[in-house]
């Protein structure tokens, strides 16, 4: 493990190195050590020796000098092109330290779970501005992630409570709904208990799926089994068999295929699933994340209607970021 004095060291002769590429590059731009040196405010002399001292490393004249004017040779335009790409990724990687530096975000990353990627997260992205990060998502797997929130990822979309030890933000209350085609003896009501379910044939997602879950625990509470129960990979695949009249799905997606959408009650209430935006409390942009949750959250609102934005629990616990 080099000890501070020698990461110091290396630094300064990063710094050196790109400095007299700077050079370089600024002499093959201009022509005449002359020039350049005025652009660089210093002398002539010292910004021969720098260019000298270049070549004397490399082991290759970079420059022919011809009537006072400096004209590249065939190793100099060969090394030009690696020098401006080495100059570029330093001021590339100068502007992604500096925001780091300032709580910015130059990117996002966000994992979700698939439903919230296609109903939720792609429609937010495509209200975002030049301006925001450029955001880089992902689905979270419902078989082997339970939403770990972790410093690869920047803000991970929670359908349950966050961590104790995450900073979060609550996004939506969003209906787990009984869809129906049209035709079906439901399709012109708004709301139906969930003891009906017994008579019907139910598409749901295969088990690990958080609605699956929360289906489930519900039939469970209210004692009752379903007709049959049909399990379905995928939720269009659900809606798609239910306007094929083969069933009622039961999911927390946006309707398909002309489906109507029926609001399940229990005794607890309507059954619905939280949205929560998580990060890692020692984020350098927490604070950037926290108004990106907002946002999202407002965006909800938008999109689904007051009641989307109404939680029935506490917000989680937010303090720190």
């Amino acid at each position: 493990m080099p000890s501070n004095a020698e990461r110091y060291k290396r630094l300064c002769f990063l710094c050196m190195e790109l400095r007299t590429l700077h050079y370089f590059v600024t002499v093959a731009q201009a022509g005449t050590v002359s020039m350049a040196a005025s652009q660089l405010h210093m002398t002539q002399p010292a910004l021969s020796r720098q260019i000298r001292q270049l070549e004397h490393e490399l082991g290759v004249e970079l420059f022919v000098r011809t009537s006072g004017r400096l004209v590249l040779s065939a190793a100099g335009r060969a090394f030009l092109p690696h020098a401006l790409d080495v100059l570029d990724r330093a001021r590339i990687a100068r502007a992604a330290a500096n925001a780091t530096a300032s709580g910015r975000l130059e990117t996002i990353t966000i994992r979700a779970p698939a439903t919230t990627i296609n109903d939720v997260i792609a429609p937010f992205v495509a209200t975002l501005s030049p301006t925001d990060p450029t955001p880089q998502v992902t689905e979270a797997d419902p078989l082997t992630t339970r939403g770990e929130v972790d410093q690869d990822t920047d803000l991970v979309i929670l359908p349950h409570t966050a961590p104790h030890t995450a900073a979060s933000e609550p996004i939506a209350v969003l209906p787990l709904w009984a869809y129906v085609p049209l035709g079906h003896a439901w399709s012109s009501r708004r709301r139906i208990d969930i003891t009906e379910l017994a008579e019907q044939t139910v598409l749901a997602l295969t088990l690990g799926n958080t609605p699956r879950q929360i289906l489930d625990d519900a039939l469970v509470r209210s004692g009752v089994s379903p007709g049959a129960m049909r399990e379905c990979a995928h939720p269009q695949i659900a809606q798609a068999l239910a306007a094929a009249d083969r069933g009622v799905a039961v999911l927390s997606d946006d309707p398909r295929f002309g489906l109507h959408a029926v609001m399940i009650d229990t005794e607890d209430g309507p059954l619905q699933i939280q949205l929560v935006a998580a990060w890692d409390r020692s984020h350098h942009a927490g604070e950037a994340l926290r108004h990106m949750a907002c946002r999202l959250r407002a965006f909800c609102g938008e999109r689904y209607g007051a009641d989307a934005v109404r939680f029935p629990e506490a917000a989680p616990d937010t303090s720190g970021s």
